[in-house]
């Protein structure tokens, strides 16, 4: 039952990637921890595989629609995806078992990286349903080293959580690259694909890789962003943006009540 639970849960993935361009790890990691009992270490490699692969079938269709900017999109990922690299290969796999005590409460390295995961995902959210006042050229004029530095610790933080950042990225590409929601969606799902394999091949020396499952799943997955992708043209840029907000802060509220109030999984 978990497992066909699972399954139907990577074609949602790819439906949300599809029709938002982010948000697919957001899916990825919970389903792969809460329903298929994965380790949070190792669900957070297997999203990097299974967001990247997806992602970069949407990156096809999308940029036969003209909605990919490629010189964007590079200036986005390269700092990012070093970033995300380093992070991956040589830090992950330092963070202690145990981080700290609080009393009765432990907070273990899996506790740690899903509520890191869900801080992240609240502070996207409100960029993404905070009121927008006009976002002037002086905002577009920031210094592009600090815009560089800003970007590699957005990759720290993919890397760490195991998300390709479409929910990080995407909020960047309308604020500062001035693209619409839905032009901003295209480019990160290229983004995302980059972000995400290159951070997957930073995994593959440190973790025993279930190749069977990882390509079925992804597999599954790929269909779903055709089917996202598909309901994306009949949702206008407004709406989209509203209900990748809501989205990303529901999913954020529920990983927090799990792993603080109701956490009770067993780990592969």
């Amino acid at each position: 039952m978990a497992e066909t639970l699972g399954y139907i849960g990577a074609l949602f993935i790819g439906i949300v990637l599809g029709i938002t361009g982010g948000g697919g790890s957001i899916i990825t990691v919970p389903i792969l921890v809460y329903i298929l009992n994965y380790n949070p270490l190792i669900a957070s490699a297997y999203s990097l595989f299974i967001v990247g692969t997806t992602s970069g079938f949407g990156t096809f269709q999308n940029f036969k629609k003209g909605l990919v900017y490629p010189k964007i999109a590079f200036q986005f990922a390269i700092p990012s995806i070093l970033g995300v690299y380093i992070t991956r290969k040589y830090i992950v796999t330092t963070i202690p078992v145990t981080i700290c005590n609080f009393g009765s409460f432990t907070l273990s390295k899996d506790t740690f990286l899903m509520l890191l995961f869900a801080i992240v995902m609240i502070l996207a959210s409100y960029s993404m349903l905070k009121k927008q006042i006009n976002e002037t050229s002086e905002e577009n004029r920031t210094n592009r080293i600090w815009i560089i530095i800003q970007l590699f610790f957005v990759g720290i933080l993919i890397g760490l959580i195991g998300a390709g950042g479409g929910f990080l990225i995407i909020p960047a590409l309308i604020k500062i690259a001035n693209l619409t929601i839905k032009k901003a969606i295209g480019t990160s799902l290229f983004i995302i694909t980059l972000n995400s394999l290159i951070g997957f091949l930073g995994d593959v020396q440190n973790i025993i890789i279930d190749w069977s499952f990882l390509l079925k799943f992804t597999s599954i997955a790929v269909i779903g962003i055709f089917i996202g992708l598909y309901l994306q043209s009949f949702i206008n840029d407004k709406v989209l943006k509203k209900i990748f907000g809501i989205f990303v802060l529901i999913m954020s509220l529920l990983i927090i009540t799990k792993e603080l109030f109701l956490k009770n999984y067993d780990t592969r």
